[in-house]
């Protein structure tokens, strides 16, 4: 049995624990017993959440000249799905164990035997059903009569959204090729076979992009865009080593898909999707220009020619990046007689950038407190604490991912000076209060 006093590897089961303990992540309807793969985010993981998508926004939107957005609604028009192919092929084949009872997808290939026969990952049976097509979209109604004129879904990804408003972000913004449309928002897909905590839910947040292109320059952009978006998990802080870009084999392609390649991140349990980027070709946009009867075409001006542009595709998942992000942050380390548990967030994704630490609660020096925290509060995340030990503090900050804490003592009231501890070395240094600001914009803005 590993030593719990002894610093270990990082597992799902410690970052499960921590994201509860820690308010990140709660089970959706604890009170009730849970529900199933349903996730309540907490203070810190909603801030955490936050940062991810407002670092993905900056860069696909704010930092650009290419590129807008948009926010279109979660329930379309019916026909929307049938042109996407959402509604004939979004399927998964589905078995039953006649056992124990259990049901899983029958495409998994690590749950063939040696002799490749399917066999129940619940307890080894070969015994199943036949498969079954399972359409993945969630039904509900529209109006006070539930029959099928009155169908609709909630949808499964937010790229339809993009396409269908193609022709009207084009007429509004006068954007030239290239150019593309950046979305978040939540997304549901009835899976069969959830897990791995907040990898794979039914209800989950996408951070997606569609960006147009002339025919014939699509490669060159696919290529590009793989390159840009591995670069962006690096840039926050993701470990590059545990990251790798992999092609997708030409029978595993969508029916769309001219070319995909996943950016995967190794988790605890092993390599799994973090972002994908596909070279969707002109699918989608000639599609719903045949469902819907209006050519969603581009007329170039240089060259008089009108032609369906085709599309280039990043895609990930806001829950699958907080997940990695975590996973990549925590560590652990002997420090005397206890393991010291670190989350080395990034400052650019850590939910709390600075920690305000008054060595007593006794007045004026929780006035004084206050009021550094007060003037640090307007430019970053700032968490007042003023509970338990300073040691047992510096431990508090260092588990949520805090990469600074300043510490106001009974000499600053005299010197007007703090001391600034750094997470990761926890090298400390005094510095007066009126240069607090400039010397943690080095750190954290930097």
């Amino acid at each position: 049995m590993p030593d719990p006093a002894q610093p270990g590897p990082v597992t799902l089961e410690k970052l499960v624990s921590l994201a509860k303990r820690r308010g990140f992540i709660f089970q959706s309807s604890e009170i009730y017993g849970g529900m199933a793969s349903t996730w309540d985010y907490g203070p810190l993981g909603v801030q955490l959440k936050r940062n991810v998508k407002d670092a993905w926004w900056r860069a696909m939107v704010r930092e650009r000249d290419d590129i807008v957005g948009l926010d279109a609604a979660i329930l379309m028009h019916p026909r929307v799905w049938e042109a996407s192919g959402h509604v004939a092929g979004f399927t998964d084949p589905l078995v039953d164990c006649k056992q124990c009872r259990h049901r899983f997808r029958a495409d998994d290939p690590a749950l063939l035997s040696e002799k490749g026969v399917l066999i129940c990952p619940k307890c080894g049976s070969s015994d199943l059903t036949e498969a079954r097509m399972f359409n993945l979209m969630f039904k509900t109604h529209v109006g006070p009569v539930e029959d099928d004129a009155a169908t609709a879904f909630l949808r499964p990804e937010t790229a339809q959204g993009i396409f269908v408003n193609f022709e009207n972000v084009r007429t509004t913004t006068r954007k030239k090729l290239p150019f593309g449309i950046a979305q978040q928002g939540k997304s549901f897909r009835n899976e069969i076979t959830t897990g791995n905590f907040i990898f794979r839910s039914r209800e989950f947040e996408q951070m997606e992009m569609e960006y147009f292109v002339k025919p014939g320059e699509d490669d060159e952009w696919f290529e590009y865009w793989v390159k840009e978006r591995f670069d962006w998990w690096t840039r926050h802080g993701i470990d590059a080593e545990k990251l790798r870009i992999r092609p997708h084999d030409p029978d595993e392609l969508s029916h769309y898909s001219k070319g995909t390649s996943d950016i995967e991140y190794a988790f605890p349990w092993g390599w799994g999707e973090l972002e994908g980027i596909a070279n969707r070709g002109a699918f989608d946009l000639t599609q719903h220009g045949e469902y819907s009867g209006k050519a969603l075409k581009y007329f170039d001006d240089e060259s008089k020619e009108s032609f369906v542009p085709y599309v280039i595709e990043p895609a990930s998942g806001a829950d699958r990046g907080v997940l990695a992000f975590l996973a990549d942050a925590y560590d652990e380390e002997q420090d005397k007689d206890e393991v010291r548990v670190v989350l080395r967030f990034s400052p650019s994704i850590a939910p709390v950038k600075v920690a305000v630490l008054p060595l007593s609660r006794k007045e004026p020096l929780r006035e004084l407190a206050r009021s550094v925290y007060d003037g640090l509060r307007d430019r970053w995340d700032v968490q007042y604490d003023d509970a338990q030990s300073i040691g047992r503090r510096y431990r508090r900050q260092d588990e949520i991912g805090t990469p600074l804490c300043v510490t106001v003592d009974f000499e600053s009231l005299d010197d007007q000076q703090a001391t600034v501890r750094e997470r990761d070395s926890m090298e400390q240094v005094r510095l007066p209060i009126a240069d607090l600001a400039a010397h943690l914009s080095e750190r954290l803005d930097g």
